[in-house]
């Protein structure tokens, strides 16, 4: 947050610029106090990778899909347990936007990171979890975990034989994206100029050969995408934030 306040704050000449992580988009709904606007003090440079989630229980679970954990959850409001890497973490607030979507009274357990809430869910302990591709899909693979779902909004090029979430519920996507953003009222010239030379990187079959080992899948797209991306996710966790009930610090 002092990073982002600095580049909002910065002189808008292209020499300072912010690498962007989707979780920029959730702080209006977290925090009560922002030093920044993240819908309006920063320009979208370019989205440049999306990375996406795994949906996956524990392989003991007789649930083999999306459809049989929701007849499940229906039928046990309240018993079912979902692990996160914290309270406002990506992971958790795809548990609160599957759950408002669902309709499904499932319960959330934060952890200090992904690895222990992870470790609990091989245990055991909880029933499900959203987890990030890079560490899900070796386990699934290994047979420790069971994959039921990605959560892009599409089949995803990183796990082929995973349907997506939105395949039993329309509307779901929870993807994590990184990208560029400048302080705003940075000259269109010089945006253009930083658009066009990151996109040629991401053309780079070495650096896209890198970013799929490490969960995530080149994008590149113009300013006017970018910036659009930042404000739509706005609104859209905002709303999730403030319908799941919570609480901003």
């Amino acid at each position: 947050m002092i990073g982002m306040d600095e580049v909002a704050k910065s002189a808008p000449d292209g020499y300072t610029l912010l690498l962007v992580h989707s979780g920029l988009t959730y702080m209006p709904g977290l925090y009560r106090k922002l030093t920044f606007d993240p819908a309006k003090d920063f320009d979208g440079v370019i989205t440049a990778v999306s990375g996406i989630y795994v949906l996956a229980v524990n392989p003991a679970s007789p649930i083999k899909s999306v459809a049989e954990l929701l007849v499940y959850a229906k039928a046990n409001p309240g018993k079912v347990t979902y692990g996160s890497a914290g309270i406002g973490s990506t992971l958790h607030l795809a548990g609160e936007f599957f759950k408002l979507k669902a309709g499904v009274d499932i319960v959330h357990v934060p952890y200090k990171g992904a690895a222990p809430a992870i470790t609990d869910l091989l245990g055991g302990q909880t029933q499900m979890m959203f987890g990030p591709a890079v560490d899900i899909l070796p386990l699934a693979e290994a047979g420790k975990l069971r994959a039921l779902a990605v959560t892009s909004a599409k089949r995803s090029t990183l796990a082929p034989g995973l349907p997506a979430v939105a395949e039993t519920l329309p509307g779901f996507e929870v993807v994590g994206w990184y990208g560029l953003a400048a302080p705003a009222g940075t000259p269109k010239s010089i945006i253009a100029k930083l658009n066009a030379d990151a996109n040629r990187a991401l053309q780079s079959g070495e650096l896209s050969a890198q970013f799929r080992q490490l969960g995530y899948e080149p994008i590149g797209d113009t300013p006017e995408q970018a910036s659009a991306r930042i404000k739509s996710d706005v609104a859209l966790w905002t709303k999730i934030i403030r319908d799941a009930g919570i609480q901003p610090q």
